[in-house]
């Protein structure tokens, strides 16, 4: 158990680095103060360019992918959920900003998620894709990943403890695209090609 003490709050940590404010510093932008204000690939995207939002990308998922892989092979899937979900909570409540003014949780939730739950994964992508091409916007593909990922982890016939787990993650993700939502419902959501 003393592992856990160590990992989780480790993985916390890694969630919070500021992979978007580091890309804006060396492209000369600032996501919290441009677009929509979001430290998030989505974002970088749009105010800096598509190698920008790749490397957010990149990084945002890397930091859900590591911690949970450790985690997993220091003591076993329960941690390495648990390493998972802490970094996504440290990227969207991040203690160097006073747990305010991280990002929305997809891509570092999604990183775990690529470790824990592969097949899972596949199939998510495919929905961001497909509903993203069809919508034009980047955060209904991300809400339709957060929900239907409990599904899919049921779906495969992972432990009861494990769907719940992740549905409250997801829960999180949701709830950080609150705005989006309300802008979804009032056909005023960012498209992609904004």
């Amino acid at each position: 158990m003393s592992v856990w003490w160590l990992l989780v709050p480790v993985s916390y940590v890694v969630g919070g680095f500021p992979t978007a404010h580091l890309i804006g510093l060396l492209t000369g932008t600032d996501p919290t103060a441009e677009g929509s204000g979001n430290p998030g690939a989505s974002n970088m995207y749009r105010v800096a360019g598509r190698r920008a939002g790749v490397a957010v990308l990149i990084g945002d998922v890397l930091k859900g992918f590591v911690p949970a892989a450790l985690g997993y092979l220091a003591d076993g899937r329960p941690l390495g959920v648990a390493c998972g979900i802490a970094a996504m909570v440290g990227h969207v409540f991040p203690i160097t900003r006073g747990f305010r003014g991280g990002g929305k949780g997809v891509a570092t939730l999604s990183g775990a998620c690529c470790f824990l739950y592969p097949l899972v994964s596949l199939g998510l992508f495919v929905v961001w894709v497909l509903t993203m091409r069809l919508s034009r916007t980047a955060s209904l593909g991300s809400l339709a990943m957060a929900v239907l990922l409990p599904v899919g982890i049921a779906i495969r016939g992972y432990p009861a403890w494990e769907v719940v787990a992740m549905g409250l993650a997801a829960g999180v993700v949701i709830l950080r695209h609150w705005s989006n939502i309300r802008r979804i419902a009032s056909n005023e959501e960012h498209l992609i090609s904004e």
